[in-house]
């Protein structure tokens, strides 16, 4: 196992915007996109242009030098993914703004939310244009995060939980139930012990590696309960981070350490 860590972060910004994203869904779905959202990913279309069942997993925080500096981390997810794309995350880099973007398709200045603050949202998202064409959707949470709170009165699933662990057995059970074309699992504890351990603290590191062993679960229980359906499972994180004050960690700048970020997805 390579554990080299010599990895140097880069000055530039990907291309990829996580606007994107929500379009994407869409078209996988089968569903034609709002005009006014970002244009879907094509990269991804071209490898799967079709399915019939998308998972969403955000965990939250995960920086793409972090995925580079401990890329090990992540040797036996990579031998499950079909396709790895280097994302750019949204002005400011701050969950409720992210998501906000990740799932409706429009910058922070088109969706309202421009700042650290959790109004419902009021623009179409993807969890209104899915019920408007009879498909149906979940969101998995922890408790007063941003996801719980941003896409409130939709036509969807919500199952709100005090803890992470909650919400992963429940998205469990909802595979196992196959009633939902689209499920959304949010994960922050990461973002929550970097922000108190810094990016490359050992609770930090530790919450990374459960984020990674999530995904493997959750594709291991897709592979077996969805084996009927045509799927794409994504591992979607909303911004990176960056050091601070020796001992802390932090984002919301437009640098590479926060706007810089992996998804991976894997077409079952």
């Amino acid at each position: 196992m390579n554990k080299d860590k010599t990895i140097f972060q880069s000055n530039d910004f990907n291309d990829i915007c996580i606007t994107q994203t929500a379009s994407t869904i869409l078209t996988l779905l089968g569903i034609a996109p709002s005009a006014k959202m970002a244009a879907p990913i094509e990269q991804v279309l071209q490898q799967y242009p079709r399915c019939d069942r998308v998972f969403l997993y955000n965990p939250d925080a995960i920086a793409m030098w972090i995925y580079e500096k401990y890329q090990y981390y992540f040797t036996e997810m990579e031998k499950e993914i079909s396709l790895k794309l280097p994302m750019l995350s949204v002005i400011p880099p701050v969950t409720p703004v992210c998501f906000g973007s990740m799932y409706s398709g429009l910058t922070p200045a088109e969706h309202g939310i421009q700042k650290y603050e959790k109004p419902i949202l009021k623009v179409p998202t993807v969890f209104d244009i899915l019920p408007q064409a009879g498909k149906k959707a979940a969101i998995v949470s922890t408790e007063d995060d941003s996801i719980s709170k941003i896409f409130l009165e939709r036509n969807v699933d919500y199952y709100i939980y005090p803890t992470k662990e909650e919400c992963n057995q429940k998205a469990m059970e909802l595979i196992v139930q196959d009633a939902h074309d689209l499920i959304v699992l949010y994960n922050g504890d990461y973002d929550h012990q970097m922000h108190r351990h810094t990016p490359e603290g050992k609770k930090s590191l530790k919450a990374l590696q459960e984020n990674i062993a999530t995904y493997l679960q959750l594709k291991s229980q897709i592979k077996e309960h969805w084996a009927a359906h045509q799927t794409s499972l994504v591992f979607a994180p909303d911004h990176g981070c960056h050091k601070v004050c020796g001992f802390l960690g932090n984002h919301g700048k437009n640098i590479p350490a926060d706007m810089n970020i992996m998804h991976f997805y894997s077409f079952l």
